[in-house]
């Protein structure tokens, strides 16, 4: 059983970074390097949303709305994928969840808070 977790969110004001990591377990590391993965977030009162793709060779995908200020990236020696986060906005206050992927297996992380304040 593959087991997520993320880390790194935190209370950042806007306009700041965080880096925020998912540490992959329960999974070979041959066996990681074929998973997509993948950032999501889920705002107070919305629905989960797609941030932030990276396949198996490393192709990335972005949502229109951070495109320019996340970065997606993959260590396969270290079976985790990190989300770097710039120029944050209030807008991208919410719980950020780590997905892996490979045919019908998807897993799931536990989530991590971002919330952008002054």
């Amino acid at each position: 059983q593959v087991q997520l977790v993320e880390s790194g969110g935190d209370l950042v004001q806007p306009g700041g970074s965080l880096r925020l990591s998912c540490a992959a377990s329960g999974i070979t590391f041959n066996l990681y390097a074929m998973y997509a993965m993948g950032w999501y977030r889920q705002a107070p009162g919305k629905q989960r949303e797609l941030v932030a793709l990276i396949n198996s060779g490393g192709r990335t995908n972005y949502a229109d709305s951070v495109k320019g200020r996340l970065t997606i990236s993959r260590d396969n020696a270290k079976k985790t994928v990190y989300l770097r986060t710039n120029s944050m906005k209030p807008t991208d206050t919410a719980v950020y969840y780590c997905n892996a992927g490979i045919g019908k297996r998807l897993y799931w992380g536990q989530g991590t808070q971002i919330t952008v304040s002054a």
